[in-house]
């Protein structure tokens, strides 16, 4: 089979089920642009889903239509097929979206016009111990335990919730109650503190205690850990932004 020089691809990902598709671009049930090849694909593409994709086309920007947990697959793609030089532009569903909150990412039409003529700025790709990559948000409940970013000591005892995501600077971390994305200042928790209210950012979050279960990108991991730990890798992805 031979390849396709484009510069521009679509890839839109169904839901889990395969039976209905992303709404949210007007009138049309997935976005449509003349000229632009797309490729539909199951949510959270894998390697045979997105490889065979990925050398087809040779693309020099990815326009992903999906959730979180979608572009989150096809980040790790990049990176496991050493492609992360590819730009990448996130149409997201009307799902709530933590990485558009992250980076001030429109949704819908507009999405789409940042999409074709955006800029593409390095991102710091963040990785986890077990392989996974982290675009958006992830959270852990009901912690009891200790958690650091770099030297700085952000939980010793017991949190109601911590919470991790990707930003600017790096990967920021707060524990507290709220839901909300970690605002990045720095917020040692004391020493001696029983219950966490801490926060920072720097280039890796590690975390460990009694077994928890980790949710990221919308989608929780199958078994409960003692330990998680998530860094920045060594490379940044190219993310279309405004």
């Amino acid at each position: 089979m031979g390849s396709i020089d484009s510069e521009l691809l679509l890839l839109t990902c169904a839901d889990p089920s395969g039976e209905r598709w992303l709404r949210g671009y007007g009138s049309r049930r997935v976005p449509t642009v003349d000229g632009v090849p797309t490729v539909t694909l199951p949510a959270r593409p894998g390697r045979a889903d997105l490889d065979p994709v990925l050398t087809e086309h040779r693309p020099g920007r990815i326009m992903v239509h999906g959730t979180d947990a979608d572009l989150a697959a096809v980040v790790l793609r990049l990176l496991r097929t050493e492609r992360l030089d590819v730009e990448v532009a996130y149409l997201p569903s009307p799902r709530r979206s933590a990485v558009a909150a992250i980076w001030g990412l429109p949704s819908g039409p507009a999405a789409l016009a940042l999409a074709m003529g955006g800029r593409a700025e390095p991102a710091p790709l963040v990785r986890d111990d077990t392989g996974g990559a982290l675009v958006g948000r992830a959270e852990i409940r009901e912690l009891r335990g200790e958690c650091w970013c770099d030297d700085t000591l952000v939980l010793r005892g017991t949190a109601p919730r911590l919470v991790v995501a990707p930003g600017p600077r790096g990967i920021a971390v707060r524990v507290g109650r709220g839901s909300g994305l970690p605002d990045g200042l720095p917020r040692p928790a004391p020493s001696r503190s029983r219950i966490g209210a801490g926060g920072a950012v720097g280039r890796a979050v590690q975390v460990g205690g009694t077994p928890f279960t980790v949710t990221a990108d919308g989608r929780a991991y199958p078994r409960p850990l003692e330990r998680r730990t998530w860094y920045r890798h060594t490379t940044d992805w190219l993310l279309v932004r405004p």
